[in-house]
This record gives C-alpha cells, sequence and structure tokens, in this order.
C-alpha cells in the first residue's frame, strides 16, 4: 500500500479532471487505487493513531467505503454538471455522533486547484443551526472566545455561507449578528500543495486540529457532545 500521498496523485486527480468520464475511470481504475485511494487510507489510519490524544471523539475510519474517505463518485441528480466523479480527495474525521458530511468534524481537501485543512460544521441540519445560533445569544462570552483564540485565528479563518438577514427569532440588531447569520461554523486554513505529499502529513494535520481545539469545544458544547473525556 502507498504510504502518503505523491506528485502522481495531482497528476491523476488533473487527468481525471480532463477525462471525467465512466470508461476512462474504468479504464484507469488502478491509477485511483494506487495513487489516492490507498495513500488515503495510510493517511487516515495514521491520523487515527494520533486522534484520542487530540479528539478522543472524533472518528479516523480507514475502510474503502463508507469511512472518513469520501466517495470518489458525484451525485449529479440536482445538478447541470452531470459529470460523474469528483476531482478532489475529501477526507472527513467527524464526530461519532454524526453520520454523514454535516456532523462536527476535521476536514482535509486536495485538488490540483486547491488544498485546505477545514475544522467545523458544514451545512449543519436546521435543529443543529438553530442550537449553535442559539448558544452564542446565551453564551456570547465563551463564542467570542473560541473565535477569536489566538491559536485558532492565528491557523484558521472562519468561512462558508450566511444568510443575508437576521434568522427567523434572532435580533438584528444583535451585536454577533454576523455571527449568528452563518449557516456554517468551519474554519479553513488554505496549504500548500507541497504538504500533501509529505510523509509526516498526519502529523502536520493533527497540529492544525489541535489549534482548532477551541472552536470544536464550543461547537461540541452548543451540541452536547462530549469533546474531551
Amino acid at each position: 500500500m502507498a504510504t502518503h500521498f505523491t506528485p502522481a496523485t495531482m497528476a491523476y486527480l488533473e487527468t481525471l479532471a480532463a477525462n471525467n468520464n465512466r470508461d476512462w475511470f474504468q479504464e484507469h481504475k488502478h491509477r485511483y487505487e494506487q495513487d489516492v485511494r490507498e495513500p488515503a487510507l495510510a493517511f487516515i489510519e495514521a491520523v487515527g493513531a494520533r486522534l484520542p490524544a487530540i479528539a478522543p471523539h472524533f472518528t479516523a475510519d480507514a475502510r474503502k467505503m463508507g469511512g472518513s474517505l469520501m466517495r470518489v463518485y458525484r451525485d449529479s441528480r440536482f445538478s447541470k454538471d452531470k459529470t460523474p466523479y469528483k476531482t478532489n480527495i475529501g477526507i472527513q474525521f467527524r464526530h461519532e455522533a454524526g453520520k454523514d458530511v454535516h456532523a462536527p468534524g476535521y476536514y482535509l481537501h486536495v485538488s490540483p486547484t486547491e488544498c485546505f485543512i477545514g475544522a467545523g460544521i458544514w451545512h449543519p441540519p436546521a435543529d443543529a443551526l438553530l442550537k449553535i445560533r442559539q448558544f452564542i445569544v446565551d453564551e456570547p462570552e465563551l463564542w467570542l472566545a473560541a473565535r477569536d483564540d489566538a491559536s485558532f485565528s492565528r491557523w484558521f479563518y472562519l468561512d462558508g455561507d450566511s444568510l443575508k438577514t437576521a434568522p427567523r427569532g434572532f435580533d438584528k440588531a444583535h451585536p454577533l449578528i454576523e455571527d449568528i447569520r452563518r449557516k456554517d461554523f468551519i474554519g479553513i486554513s488554505d496549504i500548500p500543495a507541497a504538504l500533501i505529499e509529505q510523509a509526516d502529513l498526519a502529523d502536520i494535520a493533527c497540529d492544525y486540529f489541535t489549534a482548532a481545539a477551541p472552536m470544536m469545544q464550543f461547537l461540541c458544547r452548543a451540541l452536547r457532545l462530549p469533546y474531551q473525556d
């Protein structure tokens, strides 16, 4: 098994983007296995050995399908883009209570156009989003401590979608209304593509995950999920 990503990984993703069809993918399936899936699973296993010391309630699942490595197949049912395959690698280490990508988690994104590490919750369901917004209102000092934490803000910037106005039931004049309007609570850290090819990528990623602790702890408290034992 390949032990880490190599230049062949990016080369494969670039070529897939230029040949995004089932015939080409099947003909070159061995390249996907060798240059994408094998190093991705090795990365997941390596993070899994480190994650209990950082965030024991988050999981690293190195199964080929249904684990931390996201499917290569696109869901194009509701999209104008009907190409069948994703041209990026997505890896999520989600909370043990989560069932899908909308759970709190840590994330690695690899593509020829951008690479980044993320932490937080993306497109949470309505009930979870309401809990987070209400927790900001109820505990503004805790939110500000997480958002403005020196370690978190040095490594990450907040990103994602927001409403154009205050959500129903919230004061549009609230001093934290810009944060309350968020539909995503995710920290993003753009990283150079060269980092992806480092043999110690798992250590690097876990350093980022550690820096995200204030935000992840806030989100888990808002959702009444355990963070640390």
